[in-house]
């Protein structure tokens, strides 16, 4: 009896374990695409943009963030609908989910640099809201195909859609 609880919590960690890092290659990939196109649109006029970095970091934190929120059950309760409407509001409370910690990592960043916290918000909202906003709009567009995957998987069944995407086809 002692084994199975033990293969049913070691089966959990590995498929989280799985989880989270196909969620940060995927967007490590989208972050990664970014950052290539903002170095060169800033190397037109002469500036030299070396973050690559911020692709790995970012999608490290993203992909914890959005486990976080299956943990927390965001986005539920679409799903015996069509799969665009689960889809497209996954995306949304996500994407504000996202936007929310933005804002959370921006005021610890403060925090931890000894600033004031009411003046640099007040800051923020006007001048950081633009990158937020922008962001914001590239987690949305990223997180479509994102979930459209992940809710292709729960109505085919992760195995039968890793098996459609990874194994060959026999002939017929």
């Amino acid at each position: 009896m002692r084994d199975v609880g033990r293969k049913n919590w070691k089966d959990r960690l590995r498929h989280e374990f799985v989880e989270y890092w196909g969620n940060v290659i995927y967007l490590t990939l989208v972050f990664a695409a970014f950052t290539q196109y903002r170095r060169i649109v800033l190397a037109v006029h002469d500036i030299t943009y070396t973050n690559y970095g911020f692709a790995v970091i970012e999608a490290l934190l993203l992909g914890k963030v959005i486990m976080i929120g299956d943990a927390l059950g965001l986005g539920h309760g679409l799903e015996q609908r069509p799969l665009i409407y689960p889809t497209l509001y996954k995306t949304i409370v996500f994407s504000c989910f996202v936007a929310a910690f933005k804002v959370i990592e921006h005021v610890i960043k403060t925090l931890w640099q000894g600033g004031e916290i009411i003046g640099d918000l007040l800051a923020f909202s006007h001048d950081g809201s633009h990158e937020v906003l922008a962001y914001s709009l590239i987690v949305f567009l990223a997180l479509i195909p994102f979930f459209a995957v992940r809710e292709l998987g729960r109505v085919f069944g992760g195995g039968n859609l890793r098996a459609l995407f990874f194994r060959k086809r026999s002939e017929r």
